[in-house]
């Protein structure tokens, strides 16, 4: 598939110009014949390079900025980013509550709260929030972070959390966090906070309500119209609650399915006709579940957007992963659209697991992955710090390879898969280890772990040591470990640790089969924890 330099949007907006494609008003309809050319030219856009997408939730301008200057903006997140493998921002303005945003919205309402935390005094919670203070300078952190990009030839798009239910969880900030229009229309909701859903938060507002779905359409209405974005994405992983019946554990069927479907239609066809009158496409992105099967379960028809040419763009993962990357990737594909996996933060409950998954080498195991599934490029979500040398390293298999890595299952685990769906475990296609899922081992019995390992090891002959983590283990000979049906020699056994050294021989790209078996006669119950393969570079 033919890739585009981010010079692409330049490109874009010169050809669009020479076939007139820019309106000489805002108001009226749009020629047929303009809209067709400027659908082809947005598919142009949507295969732009895009080494890395950087995903920012939007709070530093009510966490962080001491000032309400742009250069204080940027700086906490953003213009350290010069130079690196960012190629695309995805802001988001406010994480939480349908309705509030940070950017000077006149459809929604502007978060500008400054309530403390209660009993942490000055400078906690929201006190430092500056939104309000960059609107009434007459800009706003949208405004200045679409400016940023412009100047740095970075592509920009709004992402809105199209259910965001902070405002459920209990915390000091959640009543901060409910807006008016929940206060106004109780009925929207899923629930009550005396009477909770089956699944997810009782705030979060039904879909199946027109007026839901009109308000959902006019907040990406007034963004596309009033800011010079490249694209919105629509983040339906920003919770995973649209519709009563799923909430309430009945099917959701062909009605929700169809609602939805009409809502992204509504977003493409506006999207398209402002992108006629501004000279540019307008990409519409969507962030879902990486199955096909769970996204209709919840109201997602996600294949039938990719078949009606409503989507762009598709990010998959976050709270959980379901399915081996190329599953996604291939779907996409399958319909010409970009994909590009989610490497969300850790959440394992276990520190010891934690630690090891959210460390730098953890992060370049998994971009591999990604990188050697085929898909588009690396998403990053929830990960901040601007001066990372991930930013630099994760957007090529090339600046990857002689690195160091830790490989494992996954970084996130399926912990609260049954919180957004009870039975969703049925959804779970791949092998997964952890501590948060451990597997207890029986008697000449033989536990098969697959992993999958993206660099190929042929060109770089890195150290290669499988790490096994294991409960109530005596002796390392109560224990046989292989890999690809090839024993493992037997290592050695550091406390709960066994490490066992693996020849580059026996590895392959991709998908590998490692097997431990519990010799027989073996008494108690060993549990196997974890499998970590770490992989060293001599430097």
């Amino acid at each position: 598939m033919q890739r585009h330099s981010c010079k692409t949007r330049g490109w874009v907006l010169a050809v669009a110009l020479s076939f007139g494609l820019v309106a000489a008003s805002e108001t009226g309809g749009v020629d047929p014949g303009k809209l067709s050319e400027m659908k082809a030219l947005r598919k142009e856009a949507a295969h732009r390079t895009r080494r890395i997408i950087f995903d920012n939730d939007g709070n530093e301008p009510v966490y962080y900025c001491e000032t309400a200057t742009a250069e204080e903006l940027l700086s906490k997140r953003t213009s350290p980013l010069v130079g690196s493998q960012v190629d695309t921002i995805f802001y988001c303005t406010w994480s939480s509550g349908f309705s509030y945003f940070t950017h000077n919205t006149k459809v929604g309402v502007v978060f500008d709260s400054t309530a403390e935390e209660p009993g942490k005094g000055p400078g906690s919670g929201f006190s430092k929030n500056k939104t309000r203070a960059f609107i009434d300078q007459g800009s706003d952190c949208l405004q200045i972070m679409v400016d940023w990009c412009r100047k740095n030839d970075i592509e920009v798009f709004w992402s809105m959390r199209m259910n965001d239910i902070h405002d459920a969880w209990g915390a000091w900030y959640s009543p901060h966090l409910f807006p008016p229009i929940k206060k106004e229309h109780p009925e929207w909701l899923m629930g009550s906070a005396d009477k909770r859903p089956v699944n997810g938060g009782w705030t979060a507002v039904d879909y199946a309500q027109p007026e839901v779905r009109d308000l959902a359409f006019r907040f990406f209405e007034e963004v596309c119209n009033h800011y010079d974005v490249d694209g919105v994405q629509m983040d339906f992983f920003r919770h995973l609650t649209y519709f009563r019946k799923h909430a309430w554990g009945e099917p959701v069927g062909t009605e929700e399915l169809d609602m939805m479907t009409d809502l992204l239609r509504r977003v493409r066809q506006m999207a398209d006709e402002v992108a006629v009158r501004k000279g540019h496409p307008i990409l519409i992105s969507v962030r879902v579940p990486d199955s096909v099967e769970l996204c209709r379960a919840v109201g997602i028809d996600i294949e039938r957007w990719m078949k009606e040419d409503l989507i762009d763009l598709m990010t998959v993962s976050c709270y959980f992963r379901l399915n081996y990357w190329d599953v996604s990737v291939d779907l996409g594909h399958k319909y010409g659209v970009p994909v590009y996996p989610c490497l969300s933060e850790t959440r394992m409950r276990d520190p010891e697991a934690a630690k090891v998954r959210g460390s730098l080498e953890s992060y370049r195991a998994r971009a591999v992955n990604v990188w050697q599934s085929g898909a588009d490029g690396i998403y990053m979500f929830n990960f901040f710090n601007p001066t990372s040398p991930l930013w630099w390293e994760l957007g090529s298999m090339e600046t990857l390879e002689p690195l160091d890595k830790v490989y494992t299952t996954g970084a996130r685990g399926t912990g609260n898969l049954e919180f957004w769906y009870k039975g969703g475990e049925q959804f779970v296609k791949r092998s997964l280890i952890s501590p948060d899922r451990a597997r207890p081992l029986l008697p000449g019995k033989t536990e098969q772990v697959d992993l999958v390992v993206g660099d190929d090891f042929g060109k770089t002959n890195p150290e290669i040591v499988l790490e096994l983590r294991f409960r109530d283990l005596s002796k390392i000979e109560d224990v046989s470990v292989g890999v690809n049906e090839a024993a493992l020699e037997s290592g050695a056994l550091d406390g709960n640790w066994l490490s066992v050294p693996v020849s580059v021989a026996v590895m392959k790209q991709g998908r590998n089969a490692f097997t431990v078996t519990l010799k027989e006669g073996v008494e108690g119950q060993p549990v196997l924890e974890d499998l970590l393969l770490r992989v060293r570079h001599s430097q």
